[in-house]
């Protein structure tokens, strides 16, 4: 009776990894807003970077042009997340693309602030915080990598190599993705990651897996792209990267989608969208109360917060 029971017991642990390790079927693949009221909520909001125990969320928003950006902070209270509030670090200057490393010891993103008085940068740089006891301590600016050209959405590696992009000499096109290793407490000369992430056309913003096995990134021009902005992944295999692919599954849209991120687990993708929802005229005539809710809901051609699972990226297993 025992050894029945054992046996039980390893079919039913082996039919839970099973399912655990499958993907998630087709019709689960589509994107959906995420955290209506709180992430999303009709103004511009975007990007999403979580602590390693996914307790605190970091997000941008920006004012309706796109001109100015916040970073602001909520935290998990069960199911659900707190009310928005002002990262403590933001507010003043325009900041946003937040990430968290993986062990959660720093924070780094971008900002326009000078390094002393009130006149705001002419371009974004990449600055860094470490975590104490005391939280998140003074924003210091990453001179070894910044130039007086713009840089923009900061990723790092387990091992605290930096991905980000930038506009800078020495690239494919005037906007491109770059690395630069951490050695010796220090980041070396940016590389720039060549033509299997890089074309003429401009990429953008990209997310790095923590073992640097994928990179997620947004570009525009691309012939088997949809629309201003889409998101595409490489994975890299023996040190190469392989020709970057659109993501599919409704990712990607006419509109602008972009500032891609995975959750600290794996299992799920978060990226900004413009899309609109609802671009078919309304089968009757709307009232002015109608019209005012819409044009202040997701949806309304702002940017908003979608998530999809991580398969939807259809990485090698």
């Amino acid at each position: 009776m025992a050894r029945a029971h054992r046996l039980i017991a390893a079919i039913a642990a082996l039919v839970i990894a099973t399912a655990a390790a499958a993907p998630a079927p087709a019709d689960d693949l589509q994107p959906t807003l995420f955290g209506e009221g709180v992430f999303t909520t009709g103004a511009y909001d975007f990007f999403v970077a979580l602590t390693p125990d996914q307790s605190t969320a970091y997000f941008c928003r920006a004012s309706a042009d796109f001109a100015t950006w916040t970073i602001l902070e909520t935290h998990r209270r069960g199911r659900a997340w707190s009310a928005p509030a002002m990262a403590p670090f933001s507010g003043r200057w325009s900041d946003a693309d937040p990430h968290v490393t993986p062990d959660g010891s720093k924070l780094f993103f971008i900002s326009n602030r000078p390094d002393s008085g009130d006149v705001p940068r002419g371009s974004c740089d990449l600055f860094v915080m470490e975590r104490s006891a005391a939280g998140w301590g003074a924003p210091r600016r990453l001179v070894d990598v910044c130039t007086d050209a713009t840089e923009w959405s900061p990723s790092i590696a387990a091992n605290g190599n930096l991905y980000f992009g930038a506009t800078r000499d020495g690239g494919r096109g005037r906007d491109d993705i770059w690395m630069s290793r951490f050695e010796d407490g220090r980041y070396t000369t940016p590389v720039n990651l060549g033509d299997s992430i890089n074309t003429k056309f401009g990429e953008v913003e990209p997310w790095i897996a923590p073992d640097e096995s994928y990179l997620i990134f947004s570009a525009g021009g691309r012939a088997d792209g949809r629309g201003g902005l889409d998101l595409y992944v490489s994975v890299r295999r023996d040190g190469a990267w392989s020709a970057a692919r659109p993501i599919g599954h409704g990712v990607n849209s006419e509109a602008w989608d972009f500032n891609p991120s995975v959750s600290p687990d794996g299992r799920t993708l978060f990226f900004t969208s413009a899309r609109r929802r609802g671009a078919q005229p309304p089968p009757r005539a709307v009232s002015y109360p109608q019209l005012m809710r819409t044009l202040g809901e997701p949806g309304n051609g702002l940017g908003d917060i979608y998530s999809i699972p991580a398969d939807a990226l259809e990485l090698p297993r």
